[in-house]
């Protein structure tokens, strides 16, 4: 199926591209093959809006799959969220706090064992999670590409490694209520796991077309319940943070939409209401960056309003 080379572009993409990508508003700074005792080193695209200056403080929006983030001719398939340009449209126009983005690069090969919630995972019996890891892509590669789950590593570098370093160099707020995390397919099930299992790091998480199959198919597939089960367990105290959600129905989006109805349940058991938690629909949008770019302003205005 087409939509599935969205995954393998992203796993290629981190080895092809190594230019900075062009920013038509602020400046990009790299962060070139930034290291880690945690995961494999990486490139961290930071980007400062029009104006940045150390006397006063920003917010901080951490977003995963950096390299899809700013300019379609750096990117495997010529699109990207053109990030840049609605912040700083939104910060001119008063909409949102003044913030930095941290575009933090996927790694490539170990991009699905990265962003897989491990704790759910892990909940999965052996016999399932041998079975998960034989299951192949259409061009004949493990979908985990012969690692294992190591999400709960890769949060440990966002919170432990690369954050200080961000608070350390750069005019930003420190805490929760200024620091978010976003981002898409399987980029939202990690903003997900990162506000459950760090909530007092972060404030927010915006979690577009999250991939809650974990795989490529729905059929018999023991995952999205245990990350029900997950969240009955890991959300944050209602309201306490702010989360959402969203999905199409077109392409691999048209797979989501049962589980996040199950999401949204237990949401609404939790206590959670609409002022700290959204979820959206969008009928006919598929599964690409052009989706999330037209979209990208509700989630942005819902974490960083003023």
């Amino acid at each position: 199926m087409k939509y599935l080379f969205f995954f393998i572009g992203l796993t290629m993409m981190s080895l092809q591209a190594q230019e900075v990508p062009k920013v038509v508003s602020g400046t990009l700074e790299r962060l070139a093959d930034f290291p880690s005792q945690y995961v494999t080193a990486r490139h961290v695209d930071v980007w400062l809006p029009e104006g940045y200056t150390e006397a006063k403080k920003y917010s901080v929006l951490y977003m995963h799959d950096g390299q899809m983030l700013y300019d379609p001719n750096t990117t495997w398939n010529k699109q990207a969220w053109e990030v840049d340009n609605l912040l700083s449209e939104l910060a001119l126009t008063g909409k949102i706090q003044d913030c930095i983005v941290v575009g933090v690069w996927n790694g490539g090969v170990t991009r699905h064992v990265d962003y897989f919630p491990q704790k759910p995972f892990e909940q999965l019996t052996a016999r399932q999670q041998d079975s998960l890891y034989q299951v192949n892509r259409p061009n004949g590669n493990s979908v985990f590409q012969n690692q294992r789950v190591q999400s709960d590593k890769y949060l440990k570098f966002l919170v432990k490694e690369l954050k200080p370093y961000i608070d350390r160099h750069y005019a930003v707020y420190t805490d929760a209520a200024h620091t978010f995390i976003a981002g898409s397919s399987m980029g939202g099930l990690i903003s997900m796991y990162a506000l459950c299992e760090y909530p007092k790091v972060f404030g927010g998480a915006a979690c577009l077309s999250t991939h809650w199959p974990g795989v490529f198919s729905m059929e018999n597939n023991p995952i999205p319940a245990q990350f029900i089960a997950y969240l009955q367990k890991h959300l944050p105290k209602a309201n306490s943070r702010k989360i959402y959600f969203d999905f199409g129905t077109a392409t691999l989006d048209a797979l989501y939409e049962p589980v996040q109805r199950q999401v949204d349940a237990v949401m609404r058991a939790k206590g959670w209401n609409e002022s700290h938690w959204i979820t959206r629909k969008f009928e006919g949008e598929d599964h690409s960056e052009l989706a999330w770019q037209k979209r990208l302003a509700i989630p942005v205005q819902f974490l960083l309003g003023r």
